[in-house]
């Protein structure tokens, strides 16, 4: 059943993408109206793929690339509606709905059997730390994809093009007040599931830092954002500076998240789990 929701979910989240697209290019309000329905039905429907596989494995489904893929999908899509409870910026979506899309194909293509949990995982802390670092890097996407949208906007501006793409985007200081908003609340939770994490490591293998290339990876990835948020609260660090930081630091967050499943081998390999 899980697996029937979960195809499910990737068609509404493709069509909603699309329809996204299609509204910033067109400005259509039904558009945007039904793109929001089908987004939110998606969601729906995506968090009940989730519930069912979580009752049939008999824990938080976070363990393979599947699962996490899966997850990061629904974490995102999930941030992008709240965010929409307070602030109105739906053209988002043209960003963050097609790279959801993108997370729940790269679920698709991965093995989705139902396997006994290795030992290793047999942990509390397994829901704690898989889900606070999924939802980090949810709320670091949005944060890319604001980004992304302001540098298209300032392009803009520079160029003087007062038309077309400038009228479907947000004015460049919300897009950056909201860019640092989505970090200030990422970084605590960045924060969190590497301690999470080396507490779980702890229980697991005796040892709270082992240097593993994830572990590695990860810290890297914290200093960027750590920097990112130093020059942004004591140095004045506004604009494209800091949407081109925030672009950077996504892009070492992403290979820290695919190495070290694909490239890299170590504890965090999900390969190595299973083996």
């Amino acid at each position: 059943m899980h697996r029937f929701l979960f195809q499910i979910t990737l068609i509404i989240y493709a069509i909603s993408s699309v329809g996204f697209i299609v509204q910033i290019l067109t400005l259509r309000k039904d558009v945007e109206r039904v793109c929001m329905w089908f987004l939110t039905a998606g969601f729906a429907v995506h968090t009940l793929a989730i519930g069912i596989r979580w009752v049939a494995e008999g824990h938080t489904p976070l363990v393979n690339l599947h699962e996490s893929f899966s997850f990061l999908a629904w974490a995102m899509v999930g941030s992008f509606l709240l965010l929409q409870l307070g602030y109105k910026i739906k053209s988002l979506g043209a960003f963050l709905a097609p790279l959801a899309t993108m997370a729940m194909g790269a679920s698709s293509l991965q093995p989705a059997e139902l396997i006994p949990l290795p030992p290793a995982l047999k942990s509390l802390w397994l829901p704690v730390h898989a889900s606070i670092s999924l939802l980090a890097e949810a709320i670091f996407a949005l944060a890319f994809c604001l980004s992304m949208m302001y540098l298209l906007q300032e392009r803009q501006i520079k160029k003087k093009r007062l038309k077309g793409i400038f009228k479907r985007l947000p004015s460049l200081d919300t897009l950056d007040i909201m860019n640092e908003r989505c970090l200030k609340v990422g970084f605590p939770l960045l924060t969190l599931g590497i301690i999470t994490g080396s507490i779980w490591a702890e229980k697991a293998w005796g040892s709270y830092w082992s240097w593993d290339p994830k572990e590695t990876w990860s810290l890297i990835t914290w200093f960027l954002y750590a920097a990112l948020l130093h020059q942004r609260l004591t140095v004045g660090w506004r604009g494209r500076r800091a949407a081109i930081m925030t672009i950077v630091a996504f892009a070492t967050l992403v290979f820290t998240y695919l190495g070290a499943s694909f490239l890299l081998s170590g504890a965090h390999s999900y390969a190595t789990w299973f083996e």
